[in-house]
């Protein structure tokens, strides 16, 4: 009998023009994929990658004169997986506290999915961190907080998978068969343009290889259920609290118009809670992962907002 494919960390140290660092932060290790020099853009990852969602764009950023360092968040591919600190609190503080380790005294925050409402809470709070912030298919916390409750067969509709996160056990659920659960993610989220493409195949087989490395399925899912048991407790309250305070950094929003998991509707309130800059721009034919699908119009909107600023 076949035994099942087996993968640990080194599975996601790719190889590249990149280089591959562990650094220590906020009491964790982290990874990070970092290139080039000149002020620093970190770019953090959704669910369910790792840093190579942005492989597009470390070279390209690099060569414009930015180092940048593509992390694996708290309990993804080669970072630490503690049991816990899955929290908005503490997760924005290993970015914070990464932006410290590097050596800088602020970066330019890229995030996408959950990397972009880590983007909004670390811009809340630790803002002297963050120069600029550019959020990729992520709504502002308080806006997806309100659409969940009042588009149910909207946004809510499209969250069930965070539904079904709640239950005991599900990260093996998530795992199964080879983590084909998280190809279904990816192909359903996708716009129909890259779904049919070899590079979308590529990354679905890689996210799905990241996901079966020990304890990472379940310390992704670690984060979506902080949300749900602290809602109504004094932590929940008080991240509201926080969040409604306006964000004073330059802010750009990204968003396909085929995003199936964050609705274009649901994020294009988010300008409210930013009091500095905003920009929202809607891309076509895109679905929830624009850095992949239009990488190049992407990397130029990066860089534009970095430097008309």
């Amino acid at each position: 009998m076949m035994q099942p494919a087996t993968f640990d960390e080194t599975d996601v140290l790719i190889d590249g023009p990149w280089r591959h660092r562990f650094i220590d932060a906020n009491g964790s290790r982290f990874h990070v994929a970092e290139m080039g020099t000149g002020p620093l853009i970190l770019l953090l990852h959704g669910y369910p990658g790792f840093w190579w969602t942005w492989h597009k764009q470390i070279e390209a950023l690099a060569d414009a004169g930015y180092r940048v360092a593509a992390m694996d968040l708290r309990g993804y591919g080669a970072s630490d997986k503690p049991p816990r600190g899955y929290d908005a609190y503490t997760m924005a503080s290993d970015v914070s506290g990464l932006i410290r380790a590097l050596g800088e005294r602020d970066a330019v925050i890229v995030g996408h999915d959950l990397g972009g409402m880590l983007g909004w809470a670390t811009a809340s709070f630790h803002p002297q961190m963050v120069r600029r912030l550019i959020v990729l298919s992520a709504a502002h916390p308080l806006r997806l907080r309100t659409a969940l409750a009042v588009d149910p067969r909207g946004q809510l509709a499209a969250s069930k998978h965070i539904l079904r996160f709640q239950l005991p056990r599900y990260e093996h659920v998530v795992t199964k068969d080879g983590a084909r659960m998280i190809g279904r993610f990816i192909r359903h989220w996708a716009g129909p343009r890259w779904a049919g493409t070899a590079d979308f195949v590529e990354y679905s087989r890689r996210c799905r290889e990241a996901m079966q490395i020990p304890q990472v399925s379940f310390c992704a899912l670690e984060a979506y259920r902080w949300v749900f048991r602290t809602g109504i407790r004094v932590a929940g309250r008080r991240f509201v609290r926080l969040m409604q305070e306006p964000i004073r950094v330059p802010t750009l929003q990204l968003h396909g118009a085929y995003d199936t998991a964050v609705l274009p509707r649901t994020a294009q309130g988010s300008g409210r809670y930013v009091k500095a800059r905003y920009e929202w721009l809607l891309l076509e034919d895109v679905g929830h992962f624009p850095h992949l699908e239009a990488p190049e119009l992407v990397t130029g909107e990066i860089l534009r907002w970095i430097k008309e600023m």
